[in-house]
């Protein structure tokens, strides 16, 4: 009995640090989720547990990009209420923010069924991690001109639509976003932080849509415990698996995902 509570313990722990740690990298956690179901046999974790992960992962992001979400709750809300010019960028910022989540919560409510139906097959997750490693090779070596107040409502919306592809499992969130930012002229940093602002509203969008069936989940009091290790296990892998994007990213070194990216999509279709 003890043996087979000690195995869901380490069962919830590598869930929580696998899907933790490929959530901001740009590798697709939904992609490898997929293909660790394949090869190990898994049932879904379903949605309950999704929404821990999410969570945990939204509280990873929030920590790191926490004085830059500080900065432009204070400067939106002041030039809301009191019209301060000087705080009249940021809440454009929020705007584009705001602007970029929509294609994805659109095309993620018409085309769910769809969507939920590409996951069942893993060679499709093959092919689009080749096709996200060929987008980040492409953008390998970019770093462009624009800075946070350069940022248009065009780029915002091109972004935001390269977001809704993530939600094809195999096409990573922070690599398409990060690669449309790329395209249209960001330059790292600027396009670093808009990809993961812009996550913070999706997560949050994500996690109301669950509520229901979080609170309707008759399993949730019995596994409790083992969500919220899980949910520990995220925030830390997710934590420091951003703060490596984000060196790899500014060094320029995006070509080490792509070649990992490409590996994996190649052994996917070959083998699976």
């Amino acid at each position: 009995m003890y043996m087979n509570e000690l195995v869901e313990v380490l069962r919830y722990l590598f869930l929580g640090l696998f899907q933790g740690f490929t959530e901001p990298i740009p590798v697709s956690s939904s992609g490898h989720l997929v293909i660790l179901r394949e090869l190990l046999d898994m049932n879904d974790p379903g949605i309950t547990f999704e929404a821990f992960i999410n969570f945990g992962s939204l509280i990873a992001v929030v920590i790191i990009y926490r004085k830059d979400i500080w900065q432009l709750m204070i400067n939106g809300s002041h030039y809301l209420i009191k019209r301060e010019q000087n705080t009249q960028q940021d809440f454009y910022y929020l705007f584009l923010l705001f602007i970029a989540t929509i294609p994805a919560g659109v095309i993620g409510v018409l085309f769910n069924d769809t969507i939920g139906g590409i996951s069942e097959h893993v060679k499709i997750v093959g092919v689009t991690l080749i096709l996200t490693a060929i987008a980040l090779w492409i953008i390998r070596n970019l770093n462009g001109y624009k800075g946070d107040a350069e940022i248009t409502l065009t780029d915002a919306v091109i972004v935001g639509f390269a977001q809704s592809l993530a939600l094809i499992p195999g096409i990573s969130r922070s690599g398409a976003t990060i690669v449309a930012a790329m395209l249209v002229g960001f330059n790292r940093r600027s396009a670093l932080k808009f990809s993961f602002l812009m996550y913070i509203p999706v997560s949050i969008g994500t996690m109301v849509f669950a509520v229901s069936d979080v609170l309707s989940n008759p399993e949730l009091s019995n596994q409790f415990v083992l969500y919220l290790i899980a949910l520990v296990a995220t925030i830390v892998a997710s934590y420091f698996a951003l703060l490596l994007f984000i060196n790899v990213m500014t060094a320029g070194k995006l070509k080490y995902f792509a070649y990992y990216c490409m590996a994996v999509g190649a052994l996917v279709v070959i083998f699976l």
